[in-house]
């Protein structure tokens, strides 16, 4: 994805998260810390996970050493220690919260995305995200979507059209809003929910097929008739349960939006060595 963990927005995600916690400051850290306290702090996995977001901890720790123990992407297993701070100890503790819930939340979905990817291992199929993230994190949650091994899908409503049923509700069918797309600079895919509109999008020029809510065996026989013609996508009702039947279908790729939208928070631990 275009500038990566250095795009704007990211910094200014970590920006807002400390403000919205800290406020006008951790009264409970000055109650009960020295100022001038020293204190170094680990991060460790409590459960087996593909980690995601160290490269938020630069931003956040800016003002302390930091030592990373592992690599966006790493799988790591219960009780491994994978990045280490030392600092003020104030400031570690304040710290602590926005870092971990960075870390939780983007090594969450790096997670489920690797087992979407390993699911369909062998098949030639990829395994795509979608616009459904936490509003103000799209970034941060489609970079951990690329840990976990998969492939990013248009990052907004700007860098691609997706046509779907509404537009062509609007436009006034499946060829009409093909034709109005056209020579856009940007890359185009329609939904198509039948077999007609999918021999209708065909017989336009379509490139890129979104099959919406097509069971496998409906996919595969989609897939048969595009014959090659265009690139296939699977969307709609994709589970771990269902992703290599589509995978085996033949589509070129599956979208799910529960990579981000429903993936667990990983259990990480952030533990506390005041310096002697």
């Amino acid at each position: 994805m275009s500038s990566g963990w250095e795009h704007p927005e990211i910094r200014l995600a970590v920006e807002r998260a400390l403000a919205e916690d800290i406020g006008s400051g951790d009264v409970t850290t000055e109650a009960c810390v020295a100022a001038d306290a020293e204190a170094s702090g680990y991060f460790l996995a409590r459960e087996p996970m593909i980690v995601a977001g160290l490269p938020l901890l630069p931003l956040i720790y800016d003002e302390e050493e930091l030592t990373l123990e592992a690599a966006e992407g790493d799988g790591l297993v219960d009780g491994m220690v994978f990045a280490q701070v030392r600092g003020k100890a104030r400031r570690l503790l304040t710290l602590e919260r926005t870092a971990l819930n960075f870390l939780q939340r983007a090594s969450g979905i790096a997670s489920l995305t690797r087992q979407f990817v390993v699911a369909v291992e062998g098949t030639g199929c990829r395994v795509l995200d979608t616009r459904k993230t936490t509003p103000g994190l799209r970034r941060v949650e489609k970079l951990a979507v690329a840990a976990g091994g998969g492939v990013n899908h248009r990052v907004g409503l700007f860098d691609a059209i997706l046509i779907k049923n509404n537009h062509i509700t609007a436009a006034g069918g499946v060829r009409a809003a093909l034709e109005r797309c056209a020579n856009r600079g940007v890359p185009v895919e329609i939904e198509v929910r039948t077999f007609e509109e999918l021999d209708e999008a065909l017989s336009a020029g379509a490139q890129h097929l979104l099959l919406d809510n097509f069971s496998p065996e409906r996919a595969r026989e989609a897939v048969r008739r595009v014959g090659g013609r265009a690139k296939t996508e699977i969307s709609g009702g994709v589970t771990l349960e269902t992703v290599r039947s589509y995978a085996e279908a033949g589509a070129d790729f599956v979208s799910v939006g529960a990579l981000t939208h429903s993936a667990p928070a990983c259990d990480i631990s952030f533990r506390l060595r005041p310096s002697r």
